[in-house]
This record gives structure tokens, sequence and C-alpha cells, in this order.
């Protein structure tokens, strides 16, 4: 098994998905194979990490806190009040006392808060690090399928698109390597469809015109002229005059190609 196609097994290796052919043959790799073997311990992390569930709760240095702002209420508390003392005084000294209670309170919970808010700040950072780690680990994902020798992973690995909110740079020129230059015409039928999705970058306006020139499929021609129409897209114009003027394009690809130009020149 060669090492470039362990790491595509490890997921399914982990999760116990796989024949005893291809577990045997993964563990036999993994044995001589320290970068897959890495491969492996980051991915037990990554999925350990998933299922722990953090709780926020309060330090012990504001639990102390706590606790010794009581034990000092209890002892400012204690006094006694003499049984003949004067109304006026008795209401002084309770009044005295709530505001004392009260502005405890008040120091107890902001104690209780800003502790809280120091863990979520801290929580946060984890939470964003093992984000971006998660982030890297799709990206790889995906790249790696979409090099894979089989058309359905590389289909696969197109359409693990929707795993990001907001693609990079480096994964929108893979989908279009795939679009401009996949032996499939399944793999590039759905790297178009996937780009569509995308049309403001410039790498998704260009790959489509140039797609023009050298996509042979009329299924797809279609699909990208459509797009481009749609995008009004002038710099589109000579690639589809290009493909009009070609002897062995379809006719209803230029019957297509006659319907969008006008709208776009």
């Amino acid at each position: 098994m060669e090492k470039n196609h362990v790491i595509e097994l490890l997921p399914e290796y982990l999760d116990n998905l796989l024949n005893e052919t291809q577990k045997k043959k993964v563990e036999a790799h993994l044995k001589d194979c320290k970068s897959c073997s890495q491969e492996l311990d980051d991915l037990k992390i990554l999925f350990e990490a998933f299922d722990e569930e953090k709780v926020n709760t309060p330090s012990d240095e504001v639990r102390t806190n706590f606790f010794e702002q009581i034990e000092l209420e209890k002892q400012n508390n204690t006094k006694v009040v003499s049984l003949d003392s004067a109304f006026v005084q008795r209401k002084n000294n309770w009044t005295n006392n709530l505001l004392k209670i009260a502005a405890s309170i008040v120091l107890l919970i902001g104690a209780y808060f800003f502790g809280q808010q120091q863990q979520e700040q801290i929580s946060g950072k984890e939470i964003a690090q093992l984000a971006d780690e998660t982030q890297a680990f799709k990206q790889t994902a995906m790249l790696s399928l979409m090099g894979n020798k089989s058309a359905s992973k590389r289909i696969q690995g197109v359409n693990f698109i929707e795993e990001f909110s907001e693609p990079d740079e480096a994964i929108v020129s893979a989908l279009a390597d795939r679009m401009l230059n996949d032996e499939n015409t399944n793999v590039r039928r759905t790297a178009v469809e996937v780009l569509s999705e995308f049309t403001t970058s410039e790498t998704v306006k260009n790959s489509f015109i140039k797609a023009l020139k050298t996509e042979k499929d009329p299924g797809i021609q279609i699909t990208i002229i459509q797009v481009l129409g749609k995008m009004q897209e002038k710099k589109a114009a000579a690639s589809m005059q290009y493909l009009l003027e070609q002897d062995d394009t379809q006719p209803y690809v230029k019957e297509e190609l006659e319907s969008v130009l006008p709208n776009i020149i």
C-alpha cells in the first residue's frame, strides 16, 4: 500500500469501517510509516476534542473569595445591640447592615462574572485554535480526495466544498483545476456546478472562460455558457464566439451561444 493512499483510509479505520483485509494492510503500513502514524494520532486528538464538552465554572479563586466575603459579613454582623437602644439607633444599624449586605452581593456578583468572563476568553481562544486546526484538516482531506485515482473519490472531494463557509484561494484553484483538466466527465461536471456558486471569484470567472475553449462535453459547455450569461461577463464574449465558429460544436450548443452572446456584448 502506497504511503500517499493510507491517509485517505484513516478516518474509516478509526470508525472501524474497513474490511479485514484493508484493516490489516493499514496496520501493517502504520508500523513502518511515521508520517501516517502521526496523522493517525492527530486524527484521534481531533475526534476526541469534538467529543469533549467543556463546562464553564467559577475558578477556585472566585470560589475562595466568595466564602471569604461570607465569613467577613458574618463577623461584621455579630455585634450586640443593646435592648434599651433608641429606636433611631436600631433603625440606623439596620440600614447600615442592609447596605453592607447589598454591597457584598454586588461585589460577589461582580467577582463571579469577572472570573466567568476570564474563563470564557480562555475557552474562546481554545475554540478558535481548534477551529483553525479543523479547517486545515478539512482542506487537507478535500485536496487529498481530489487527487485520488478513483473518479468517485474525486467527485466526493469536489463536493466536500460544502464543509467550508468561505473556501480560500487554494481550494478554489484546486476545484478549477478539476474542472479544466480532469479526465472524467462527471468530475468536471460536478466541479462546474460547485464553482457556479462562487462566481464573484476572479479565478472562477477566468476558469469558466478558459473552459469554453477546452471543454468538449456539450452538456458541460451549455452549463458554462449559461453561468457566464447570467453573470453577463463581457470578457467571455471572445471565447463564446470562438466556440460558436468551431465545426465540431453541437448545433444545440450553438443555439445557446447565439441566445446568450447578444446579452453580454
